[in-house]
């Protein structure tokens, strides 16, 4: 088992304008997302960023460090962003945003196999503890981004029903 299907949530006191604001400037995620250890532009995009590509270089709960370059294919204020990763991950990444009242839930989508030879070798074996660090990275991550728009991070329960996979992978929503 190579390939991974990870979905997160996170439901910020926060306007969806606010936490678009921030995911969009991937650059400053290092200042508040504790395992991002560098964002590098290689390539701009247009204006609104739509084709940038950029390296990330990633830390974890685990000591490995994981870099991939992800361009940016897909764009739509304040609800989508979506890019295509290679390097030691290889995959799609795409993050939804939904207002809830005044807050907002953010769902990430990472479909991904891992590249490292080492990582695929022991995939078959390390594959719960991979998707467990996953976890604790997206996790620390909804904590970083609530501390930097100095808001609460809310529970979960409340933005269970606000995305329709189907919905969602048609853009229809």
């Amino acid at each position: 088992m190579t390939q991974f299907s990870l979905v997160s949530y996170w439901h910020l006191d926060a306007s969806i304008e606010q936490v678009w604001d921030a995911l969009i400037a991937v650059d400053d995620w290092p200042r508040w997302w504790r395992y991002v250890q560098a964002v590098v532009t290689l390539e701009k995009g247009d204006s609104d960023g739509l084709g940038s590509l950029r390296r990330y270089t990633w830390s974890s709960r685990l000591p490995y460090r994981l870099s991939f370059d992800m361009r940016t294919t897909a764009l739509r204020r304040p609800e989508r962003m979506e890019g295509v990763a290679a390097g030691d991950l290889k995959g799609t990444g795409r993050w939804t945003l939904r207002a809830l009242g005044s807050a907002s839930c953010v769902r990430y989508e990472w479909t991904v196999s891992v590249e490292k030879p080492w990582m695929t070798l022991l995939s078959p074996l390390l594959a719960p503890l991979y998707e467990w660090n996953h976890n604790q990275v997206m996790s620390e991550g909804g904590r970083g981004l609530a501390r930097h728009l100095g808001v609460a991070l809310l529970p979960l329960a409340q933005c269970s029903d606000m995305f329709d996979d189907a919905a969602d992978r048609s853009g229809k929503r």
